[in-house]
């Protein structure tokens, strides 16, 4: 089942896509694609619907980010072993892990705006995990009976602030517009194998990304599992995984964007995304 979220921002309505591909509005039906309707039991009462009954939304409806609710965004660093060579970091012997504030959240197709003073803007194609039950203290065994399901994320990144402007990389991470998230939200039942998903980005048609879960250093479950045991996991959270080689970054010399520029970035089965890179208007 795929699920989506469509309207205005900050205004957005919770749908669902039908066998055709149509997405059809739940608005009637459950008030946002979060909290409790991410739960097993709430999945399994849309699975139960029958799509045809339901108002289709406009064919040019913008998409929002996939799902409601999300009380915090935590991103995983250095966790493809080909990325982290590329960027000649060691693979690190835990997962690195930082927040991105969710204020940067936004639609899939939705602008990556480039902050006012940025020179080193960059992209980050990641899988990203959907909690959809509480999880404390998880073993990795009962990990993915917490996960509502998956979608797409674009990490991007200001690799000056994030590595020069002293501090954590949450001040490279969060700018406005700075995370990309959907599509659509894939429950768990049509992804049997996270670990094999092949993902890829492109800048103006040009191929930078190019690799497969299968190299995640730190896999799905674990993540799942090692994260509950430093705090709640709650209904919405996002988990950030990591993003394979071919950032700008890594690039000999690095390729950063700039405003004009077209990204599009897919995962198999998730779906794809595409964002008009613009400099801030407020800038």
């Amino acid at each position: 089942m795929k699920l989506l979220r469509w309207g205005q921002i900050g205004q957005e309505k919770p749908a669902m896509l039908d066998a055709q591909g149509i997405a059809r509005d739940l608005s009637g039906l459950v008030p946002d694609i979060a909290g409790p309707v991410l739960s097993d039991t709430g999945l399994a009462m849309l699975r139960a619907l029958d799509p045809d009954t339901l108002p289709e939304v406009p064919k040019d409806a913008r998409l929002g980010v996939c799902v409601g609710g999300t009380g915090k965004v935590i991103c995983i660093g250095l966790n493809y072993s080909d990325h982290a060579a590329e960027t000649g970091a060691k693979v690190p012997p835990e997962p690195i892990t930082f927040m991105k504030a969710t204020s940067a959240l936004c639609g899939p197709n939705d602008p990556i705006i480039i902050p006012a003073g940025s020179t080193k803007t960059d992209w980050e194609v990641e899988l990203a995990i959907i909690i959809g039950t509480t999880a404390r203290y998880v073993q990795q065994a009962d990990a993915f009976g917490h996960i509502a399901g998956y979608t797409i994320g674009n990490d991007v990144s200001e690799r000056d602030w994030q590595a020069h402007r002293s501090g954590q990389w949450t001040k490279g991470k969060s700018s406005d517009n700075f995370g990309p998230v959907g599509p659509w939200l894939v429950t768990r039942d049509e992804v049997p194998d996270p670990q094999n998903l092949r993902l890829w980005l492109s800048v103006n048609g040009e191929r930078m990304q190019d690799g497969t879960t299968a190299t995640m250093v730190y896999g799905v479950g674990f993540l799942v599992s090692y994260l509950s045991q430093f705090f709640t996991l709650h209904p919405g959270d996002i988990i950030m995984t990591g993003t394979p080689p071919g950032v700008g970054l890594g690039m000999t010399p690095p390729r950063y964007l700039s405003s004009g520029d077209v990204v599009e970035l897919g995962i198999d089965g998730l779906g794809q995304q595409r964002q008009d890179v613009i400099a801030d208007p407020r800038g």
